[in-house]
């Protein structure tokens, strides 16, 4: 049976240029969805995935990544949009890197797609009126 997870990926330095995902692939016969990233060449990256497999391929997946030196942790947060609490301003419009707060131009309301978000919680911040919440 197959089974998703979400992770958040650290990539030390010395890991960077290495083909560390696409070994996920080949050997472990894992499917992923990058969901975000942010990683420089000679520099430490970061990276959300949501990977899919077999329960055991995906254990001995995440073996090989903590063996190369890979920081692997589960992405327990969601974020919420609470709709009564919204003002509609579009603070948060341009900041959400998947999408998954759009703006209607013809009626100027904010709508949240719960299956685009990252939980990367930018959203969060800039929200005047907090109508966004984190939900571990």
């Amino acid at each position: 049976m197959l089974i998703s997870k979400r992770i958040v990926l650290t990539f030390p330095q010395s890991q960077v240029n290495k083909p560390i995902v696409y070994r996920l692939i080949k050997d472990f016969d894992l499917v992923f969805n990058i969901l975000d990233a942010d990683i420089t060449a000679e520099e430490e990256g970061v990276m959300t995935l949501e990977i899919t497999g077999r329960e055991d391929t995906i254990k001995k997946g995440m073996e090989f990544l903590k063996d190369t030196g890979v920081i692997v942790k589960p992405l327990k947060t969601e974020v919420k949009w609470i709709e009564k609490k919204c003002t509609h301003c579009g603070a948060c419009v341009t900041i959400c890197p998947t999408g998954a707060i759009e703006i209607d131009r013809n009626t100027m309301k904010i709508s949240f797609d719960k299956e685009k978000c990252i939980s990367c919680e930018l959203c969060v911040k800039p929200c005047p009126v907090r109508a966004f919440e984190v939900i571990l």
